[in-house]
């Protein structure tokens, strides 16, 4: 017999493991000034940081992925971005989908390949969801199109996941996707502390040899690195919904707050 009860105890963290001894930072936003973000690019130099869509164009889930602009999802106020998630019913008749959601969406390359990418180092965010049925929070890598021999596969590391029907539920993955519609995938969940009433750390480390997913300064998972990895890696953080789940009950408007993104890499690696 099985009894499960909503008031037993959370299980403890271990002490933290992570260490950057020999590691510089090499990607840094604070998110303390305005938010250099486009539309479609360009990033990098002479253009914005973020980009508000895939480079693909591949935008997904039950909320449409808003621009710049008078109805953009992004806020920053006292060095924390704001990504809102908001329903309008109105909205929806002028969505190809029929969206009614809005939310939003960063990402550190434009369809060209310009803006951050970097092969192996540390990625990591400092954030806190909302406390909402229906949310898709992520932090999330994506190999730079191209950087994979064609005929092989291209690497997705989601840092993390979190749906919004499961406060406690850490969701950590590696997917290889192609060559066509072939696609692998490997990962692990974890019950740690409600990522909805505090900040915590969402962190990955990526080497030659592995791939380690951390939560606060915690190793939580871990796999052998597959080649399709050993390329530039660019970052993208969003708030989406949905993945399956119902939206029905979700609250408008429901917030993603992020501290920091950071990335690191070892030292004279670059």
């Amino acid at each position: 017999t099985l009894k499960v009860s909503p008031d037993a105890p959370l299980p403890t963290l271990p002490p933290a493991t992570l260490n950057l001894k020999g590691y510089q930072l090499t990607f840094d936003e604070e998110f303390n000034g305005p938010l250099s973000v486009s539309s479609r690019g360009p990033c990098g130099p002479g253009g914005t940081r973020w980009m508000a869509h895939t480079p693909g164009n591949s935008d997904f889930g039950d909320a449409r992925f808003m621009d710049p602009g008078p109805e953009s999802p992004f806020n920053i106020q006292d060095g924390i971005l704001r990504i809102k998630a908001s329903k309008d019913p109105s909205y929806g008749r002028t969505d190809p989908w029929k969206r009614q959601w809005r939310a939003g969406l960063l990402a550190s390359i434009d369809p060209q390949g310009r803006g951050f990418s970097q092969k192996y180092g540390y990625f990591e965010m400092r954030a806190r969801f909302p406390d909402s049925p229906g949310m898709w929070p992520a932090f999330w890598l994506l190999s730079v199109p191209g950087s994979n021999p064609p005929g092989t596969p291209g690497t997705e590391i989601d840092v993390v996941e979190q749906y919004g029907c499961m406060p406690h539920n850490l969701c950590m993955t590696l997917h290889q996707w192609g060559p066509g519609p072939k696609h692998w995938a490997a990962g692990d969940n974890a019950i740690v502390p409600d990522m909805t009433h505090a900040f915590h750390t969402y962190g990955v480390m990526v080497d030659a040899q592995n791939i380690t997913w951390y939560f606060d300064g915690v190793q939580m998972f871990q796999q052998k690195t597959p080649e399709a990895a050993k390329v530039p890696l660019y970052v993208l953080v969003d708030l989406a919904m949905g993945s399956g789940w119902p939206i029905d009950k979700a609250i408008s408007p429901s917030y993603m707050d992020v501290d920091y993104i950071r990335v690191y890499s070892r030292k004279g690696s670059r």
